[in-house]
């Protein structure tokens, strides 16, 4: 297809687009493209060769430049003097130098993830706007400290570098609610009193059809042959199977993600798991977990080019006050059981939580999660990346006030939650509450404390 589109670009038959996606084989970008200078606002290079690219400044309305898995040993410097662009992705290229001048102030969107990049040029200060940034699988020992000026930032992902010591100012910035750094030496190492799932033998599933697939792994229906105390089987049941691919996502590493799974344990507000998968001929990881019925959907859609950090939801979404509450229950309570458990989640949104009509919601997917500090020492650094997972959690309560029956917006605990939103947006990081403290005052049908 992308074949095609070149030739077609190239005979002149692309006029008007605002979209262009070029993936086949290019070793630099074809002059044509800068035909399209009126009109064209995202540019996708991914999966070429290139190395370099020309001035793109011709390219007057250019917003978004996608160049993933590409041979760039570094951004392009003339980038920075780009002033439309609000989205840069150069992900698994072989990157090793960010040129101080190559980021454009006006940046909202920067993804570097694996890359071997050793560090960051301190004019990322000067993106005043910057909302969202991916820097998972490089070689970073720190972030600049001019990053502290980057009050706008509400999603981080720095993930398996290796970072020791996560500076102070990253705890206080305003906006923050996404962080993930597992994988980095600041990263404490697991509980050994964390209970373990017991381990489910490959031989004893059938693999049925994809069900689905995310970052970090592909989720599989299948049949398990439950066996009984002598070794045979009892009953089959229906579960899914989620094989984790074993590379780098945007978040992180799988094995982190498997492992802060194993730690967050039971609950009844997380997706269930039966077991650990165990002598898959490829040796894979997976987990195994019960396989939920059609009428679990997700929440909301996963962020837009242009929503960045904050989910898409149906135009139609609508719900009941009761429907609301049990929602923010749920939540609430699941999103404590992690801190208890010692589980940041990271990565806490409408498109991570499956839901019913009748309220009753499971939160899943902690490929962003990590684990927080146990000391007593860090009491203060765990409770202030806590309060990050609040702040998520206080724009999931706006987005369900927002969609909540206008007949319904009398009921007591419409006012109830939109003081818990107040409370968990602060923009103090440090007053917000705790979610145990949420998770108590929301248990009463009125949400009194």
């Amino acid at each position: 297809m992308s074949i095609d589109t070149l030739n077609r670009l190239r005979a002149g038959q692309l006029a008007g687009i605002t979209r262009l996606d070029l993936s086949c084989g290019l070793t630099q970008l074809p002059e044509e493209v800068f035909a399209l200078a009126d009109t064209l606002e995202v540019l996708n290079l991914s999966n070429n060769r290139l190395r370099e690219l020309p001035d793109l400044s011709r390219l007057q309305r250019l917003k978004v430049l996608f160049c993933s898995d590409n041979d760039f040993t570094e951004v392009p410097e003339h980038l920075g003097a780009h002033a439309s662009l609000r989205m840069v992705g150069f992900k698994s290229n072989r990157i090793r130098h960010v040129p101080a001048s190559a980021l454009p102030p006006t940046l909202r969107w920067l993804i570097l993830t694996a890359n071997e990049i050793e560090t960051l040029p301190g004019s990322i200060g000067r993106c005043a706007g910057l909302e969202k940034v991916a820097l998972a699988g490089n070689r970073l020992r720190t972030l600049p400290e001019s990053m502290a000026a980057c009050q706008q930032l509400g999603l981080l992902r720095i993930s398996a570098n290796d970072i020791h010591t996560l500076p102070s100012w990253l705890l206080s910035l305003p906006k923050l609610a996404w962080l993930a750094y597992g994988g980095n030496p600041c990263e404490p190492s697991p509980d050994s009193a964390t209970a373990s799932w017991p381990e489910i033998p490959w031989s004893a599933l059938s693999l049925g059809a994809l069900l689905g697939e995310g970052a970090s792994g592909h989720i599989h229906a299948a049949t398990w042959q439950r066996a009984g105390a002598d070794s045979n089987p009892i009953a089959s049941e229906a579960v899914a199977v989620k094989l984790f691919k074993g590379a780098l996502t945007s978040d992180g590493l799988p094995d982190q993600e498997m492992q802060a799974c194993l730690s967050a344990g039971a609950h009844p507000h997380l997706i269930p798991v039966h077991g650990v998968l165990h002598g898959h001929p490829e040796g894979r990881r997976g987990l195994v977990m019960p396989q939920l019925d059609a009428q679990w959907r997700a929440l909301a859609g996963p962020p837009s080019l242009d929503s960045c950090t904050r989910d898409v939801y149906a135009s139609e979404a609508r719900w009941s006050m009761d429907t609301a509450w049990r929602l923010a229950q749920g939540m609430a309570a699941a999103t404590a059981h992690l801190h208890a458990r010692g589980v940041l989640h990271g990565d806490l949104y409408a498109h991570n939580i499956l839901w019913r009509a009748s309220g009753q919601a499971v939160l899943g997917d902690f490929g962003a999660a990590s684990l927080l500090p146990r000391e007593p020492a860090q009491a203060s650094t765990s409770h202030a990346l806590q309060r990050m997972d609040t702040l998520a959690f206080g724009h999931l309560l706006e987005e369900l006030l927002q969609r909540v029956d206008a007949a319904d917006q009398t009921d007591p605990r419409f006012a109830t939650l939109t003081q818990w939103h107040v409370r968990c947006t602060d923009a103090n990081p440090h007053a917000r509450p705790l979610m145990r403290e949420v998770a108590q005052a929301t248990v009463s049908p009125a949400g009194s404390t």
